[in-house]
Parts: C-alpha cells; structure tokens; sequence
C-alpha cells in the first residue's frame, strides 16, 4: 500500500505537466474506449447484479449498481461534457498591487492526490476519475465491494488510454486494499494523500469522519424536504413533491420528509394521497395529516430517517417558521425546497434555511453536478469548508499565491 501511495503521489508531477487541451483530448480518448467496451463493461456489472441478487441487496441498491447500454452511454458522455468545461487551473483568482509594489496573484491549483470512497454506483469510477483528471489531481477510488467487477473492467478502460498517451496508471486507479483496513490505511496517510471525500451510508461518513488524519469532505446523507406553503400553486406542488420522491426514491437528493401547513392542508393532502397511491409511495404522517389520510403513523425516528426507498414521511406545519424548525432539527444540510407563489415567503426561506441547495418552487432532483452544468460531481458536500452542494471540477482547486517583484526587500 504504500509503495502505492508513493506512486501514486509521484504521479502529481505526471499530470502537472499537461495542458487543458491535452486533457480534454485524453477524456473524450476515455469516452470513446467506454463505449467500444460496452459489452465488457455489462459482462462484469451482470457478474456483479447476479452477486448483489444472491445478498439480498435492497432494490435501491440494485438500482443504483445496474449498467445498460444507456448508463454506459450516459457515462461516456459525461466524460466528454467534463471535457469540454473550462480549464480549471491557473485562473487568477484576484490580483493586486500592495505598498511595496509587489503585484500579488490568487491562481487555483491541484489539491494534489485525492481519495473518494463510495458505494454501489460504479459510474462514479468514470466521473470521478474524469473530474480528477481535468482538474489536474491524482483520483485514488474505492468503490464498494459489490460494484468490484464492474469497477475494476471501467478503470483498466481508463487506464489503458493513460498508458497509450504515455501516462501513468495511478493518476487514475483503485485503491488495490479494498478491505477495511485498506480503507483504515487509506486515510490516515496524509503523507501521500491530501484530500478523502466519503460518499455513502451514514456509518462510512462517521467512520471516515472519526478516524482519518487526511483532510474530509464529507458527502453526507440526504435528509431532504420539501415545504408546501399555504400560498403554493397546487399544481405545481404535486408535480414537485412527485418528482422529488418518485422519481428514483433511493438517491441522496429524494425528499424524504413533506411538511404541509395546515392552512391548505384539508385541501391539498388528499389530492397528494391520491398521487402517491399511483407511484405506489408508502406514506408514515402525525396524527394531523392521519385525520385527513388513510396512512400509518409516523415515528420521531422516521422524522430522521434517509429512508432511500419509496417512503415518504408527512407532516402538517402551523407556519413557515414551524416548518423551518423542523429542518433545521432534522435535515442534513444537503437540500431543501420550498413551494410558494409568496414571494416574502420565498426569500425568508432561501435565507434562514441552512443548506447546501436550496430551491423555491423545483424539485431537490436537481442537486446534481450534471444538472448544475459541471459534467459530474465527486459529491454532494454537506460541509461548509471548502466545498459545499455539488463538487465539480473548480472544487477539486485550491489556489496558491504568485508574487511578482522587482528587487524589493523588507
């Protein structure tokens, strides 16, 4: 492992030398050997699905593992969006001039070798790899053991491009200890390694947190809600909270928990009762919402509970202010949403809720490094330092300072 890690951060100078344009060009060179390797690609994830059936794995879990024709596809053209974004290092930041007559520039950089943890989702491998790339850093992956076959066939397909344009491999690679203790190793070596970014289950976020000397990013769980003021467009309000949790109820940007205020709620839950029933969504309320729909009880535990699964947690609100105390007790910090045609209802909400993502009138679906335009993300950061929301390619940036003189001294 550490001959590895040595490796790995030797590669930093490997990568430090290539321009945007070379990047770009070895990106899309990934993108093209993705889809030639299709096939490959589905024979190892079919290895991998037929695994994660015989364990039992969750229909969420299963969903976020399958690769298709059309994941692949969509994995292929990620790598060319990435491609095509702007160059991320050496922009000046800020610049001036101090007494001295010094000229100071603030340009962004490498953070240098970074390391990603997650779970499932083997796409992550391609995206994370490609945002690494472009953004000049060393990606170390650690992917979860029942995407292991279809983790391992997508990085030697990266690879081999890095090897044909006289790179070499570690600059994107797998971390060869998957094991606990591998991932124990991993992020305590702040020797090598520069920055860890957990994405996953609560447990691995708390482990990681806990236990790592390396700086975290955390990309913690998605407790999202979704708010329906009494001045909300019904209509939009069902289309919203529908998207939000049925689209595909098992990601980390699902609304997990509906607050409705009471002022509508006579008038708009049966409508909402109603719309789940066709998605099939299992609804837990209070005992408000429960004298208006036919649903079981909800529990405190179920207030703070990333269910990822279509289960939906409903709860009448007096207010606006009672409805922001219930996420400011209860949410994560990922994403929040309110529904209002109000406009003073919107701008109160937009300020006092404290979140990565916060959306007036559209679905939390939209926390994405996709749908932000960055391509992909490495996570959805619920951290304040020194990313937060959606980690694309000018996240994986840190700056240093350029000081241009002429002689002076102090």
């Amino acid at each position: 492992m550490e001959s590895f890690l040595k490796q790995a951060s030797q590669a930093k100078a490997d990568i430090a030398r290539l321009d945007g344009r070379t990047k770009s060009r070895i990106l899309n060179e990934m993108a093209d050997a993705l889809e030639r390797s299709a096939d490959k690609i589905k024979e190892a994830n079919a290895v991998d699905m037929q695994n994660g059936k015989s364990n039992n794995l969750s229909s969420a879990l299963m969903d976020r593992l399958m690769l298709d024709d059309k994941r692949i596809q969509a994995m292929a053209n990620s790598l060319r969006e990435i491609a095509s974004l702007r160059e991320p290092l050496g922009r000046v930041l800020d610049g001036w001039r101090n007494d001295d007559n010094l000229l100071i520039e603030k340009v962004s950089v490498p953070i240098g070798v970074i390391g990603v943890i997650y779970e499932s989702r083997p796409n992550v491998t391609a995206d994370v790899g490609a945002l690494c790339f472009k953004s000049g850093n060393v990606a170390i992956l650690k992917g979860g053991k029942e995407a292991e076959n279809s983790n391992t066939i997508i990085a030697d397909i990266l690879q081999e491009v890095l090897e044909k344009n006289s790179l070499p491999r570690e600059i994107i690679s797998l971390l060869p200890d998957s094991s606990r203790e591998g991932v124990a190793y991993l992020i305590r070596q702040d020797r090598y390694v520069d920055l860890i970014v957990p994405r996953g289950g609560e447990a691995l976020i708390r482990y990681v947190s806990q236990n790592a000397t390396v700086p975290v990013v955390k990309h913690d769980k998605g407790l999202c809600h979704t708010y329906i003021h009494k001045d909300a467009d019904f209509k939009k309000a069902i289309e919203i909270t529908i998207n939000a949790k049925c689209d595909r109820p098992g990601v980390c940007n699902a609304m997990e928990t509906l607050l409705v205020d009471r002022d509508i709620a006579i008038d708009i839950l049966p409508k909402l009762y109603e719309a789940f029933k066709e998605f099939g969504t299992e609804i837990r309320a209070d005992e408000e919402a429960r004298e208006l729909i036919d649903v079981a009880l909800a529990t405190d535990e179920d207030w703070d509970t990333e269910y990822l699964a279509n289960i939906l947690s409903v709860r009448v609100v007096k207010d606006i202010d009672e409805a922001i105390i219930h996420i400011r007790r209860y949410g994560s910090g990922h994403s929040e949403a309110i529904v209002t045609e109000n406009y003073t209802a919107s701008e109160k909400f937009l300020d006092e809720v404290d979140a990565a993502c916060v959306y007036v009138n559209a679905s939390t679906r939209f926390t994405d490094g996709g749908a932000f335009g960055f391509g992909a993300e490495v996570g959805i950061s619920t951290n304040r330092l020194h990313a937060r929301g959606p980690m694309g390619i000018n996240e994986l940036t840190t700056y240093k300072y350029k000081i241009y003189g002429n002689g002076q001294i102090r």
